[in-house]
């Protein structure tokens, strides 16, 4: 069984949660901490399978306890337990950036966790989280190595091959809004085409994302708007809580949002927006699948094929927080290219090239 650490200081909460992990036969608690300092004292002597973190606790807080874990280089799978508040959204971009591998939004009352649908997205996370691959402590994000990047595949994307209007498609899941900063903030403003990007998250998360992307890029980054037109250079992340897809009406391409259950287990899922380009005016899709758990895309890209002229980038596994859904796409053949994280956006702009 995969052994977990809980770091809540909430008693109440604590015991909640932990009633929540050992239902489940994958899972045992090893170990529970009421602050950061009890919980690095512990990861200083102990290894987990996985961290439920907590933000907000005394003596020392959760983005606290990350930046001792990065400065100590203290190897931990860490899952933020996210408040839905504005401060909260940005609290756990923060936690993100810190090394925090994915979040889930737990309520604020401890009974309304017992719910079935936290219960099974708080397993489903944790599950991602306990068999993701083991951290790596990357160096802090630098602006210069950014500019340099983007000269380069400014230079790359002059070089692009093929003709025709293209749109670029993103899917990505756990360890994705790390990795989306080594993607998204290289692509250069003249890019040729608009993006669409399917990021797993829960409703109130995904705006904070498009903000914090959009503050490091050149390309326009936002969350997607019903009925706004799409535009070349501008990246459109789905908004929790619902399907994106792009619909054509009165000759432009739009943004349409629907409400069908979760597919995947997830809302949104990228396999509706895949399926939705294929009545799209575009002469090709050019996709990109990401990090992250289960198989959201493949279903999508199956079908699109169908009607669509396709280009697949799938992430390297090497470079995958958790590889299940860049995977799905290989073992079922789709897959043009198998690029590393820090290569995507090169093989992006060769592939949709420059205006």
């Amino acid at each position: 069984m995969k052994k977990i650490l809980v770091v809540d200081d909430s008693a109440l909460m604590r015991r909640v949660l932990c009633d929540i992990i050992s239902s489940d036969g994958r899972f045992e608690v090893a170990d529970k901490a009421n602050n950061g300092q009890v919980a690095l004292d512990l990861l200083m002597r102990k290894k987990y399978d996985a961290v439920v973190l907590d933000v907000n606790m005394p003596v020392m807080n959760g983005l606290e306890l990350l930046e001792e874990l990065r400065k100590r280089k203290i190897p931990a799978k860490v899952i933020m337990a996210s408040t839905l508040t504005s401060q909260g959204a940005k609290v756990t971009m923060d936690a993100l950036d810190l090394g925090a591998l994915d979040f889930v939004h737990k309520p604020d009352n401890a009974i309304d966790c017992k719910e079935n649908t936290f219960s099974e997205e708080f397993l489903r996370v944790l599950a991602a989280a306990a068999d993701s691959r083991e951290p790596v402590f990357e160096a802090p994000f630098d602006m210069n190595k950014l500019r340099d990047d983007r000269k380069l595949v400014q230079l790359v994307g002059k070089h692009k091959t093929g003709t025709g209007s293209k749109i670029l498609a993103i899917a990505s899941s756990t360890g994705g809004p790390k990795a989306l900063q080594s993607v998204i903030p290289r692509l250069p403003k003249d890019l040729d085409c608009p993006v669409l990007l399917v990021q797993h998250m829960p409703v109130g998360f995904t705006k904070s994302l498009a903000e914090r992307l959009n503050s490091l890029s050149e390309v326009t980054v936002t969350e997607a708007v019903e009925g706004e037109a799409l535009e070349k250079g501008h990246v459109y992340i789905a908004k929790g809580g619902a399907h994106m897809n792009a619909v054509t009406k009165m000759g432009k391409t739009v943004i349409h949002y629907t409400s069908e259950p979760n597919r995947e287990g997830v809302r949104p899922c990228a396999n509706y927006m895949y399926e939705s380009l294929a009545d799209s005016p575009y002469d090709e899709v050019v996709c990109v699948v990401m990090t992250g758990m289960g198989m959201d895309g493949t279903e999508g890209i199956v079908n699109l094929k169908k009607h669509k002229k396709v280009h697949v980038i799938a992430q390297q596994e090497s470079s995958c927080a958790v590889y299940g859904m860049p995977r799905s796409i290989v073992n079922a053949g789709l897959s043009d290219q198998v690029v590393d994280l820090d290569n995507i956006a090169q093989e992006i702009i060769m592939n949709v090239g420059l205006k």
